[in-house]
């Protein structure tokens, strides 16, 4: 019995001690396409979760009919829109090689 206390008392305290982003759970792609697509109507080319700047993220490539490419990110877990700009063929090789210059780290 004092065993399952114990065990008990240290759940609790991992669980109230842990970060809140570890208590959070994402709101799913399915919800961040949907938030996305109703910033910037258009086709989305790409949706990736992913860790920016410390931060878990939803982004999305939307090409929209006149052809511009935009980049929406939401923040993964309250589904806040985060950016929305026009990203240009310039904007999207940067963002690669910095990808990939992380990757190698």
């Amino acid at each position: 019995m004092k065993k399952a206390i114990l065990i008990l008392s240290l759940t609790v305290a991992v669980t109230i001690g842990a970060p809140a982003q570890y208590q959070q759970k994402y709101i799913g792609m399915k919800k961040a396409k949907e938030i996305a697509s109703s910033q910037v109507p258009g086709k989305i080319k790409s949706a990736e979760r992913e860790k920016e700047d410390g931060k878990m993220i939803y982004s999305f490539d939307i090409k929209t009919a006149d052809g511009q490419t935009h980049e929406v990110t939401l923040d993964a877990f309250t589904g806040a829109v985060l950016t929305n700009q026009i990203e240009t063929a310039e904007d999207e090789a940067r963002e690669k090689a910095a990808e990939k210059k992380a990757r190698k780290h």
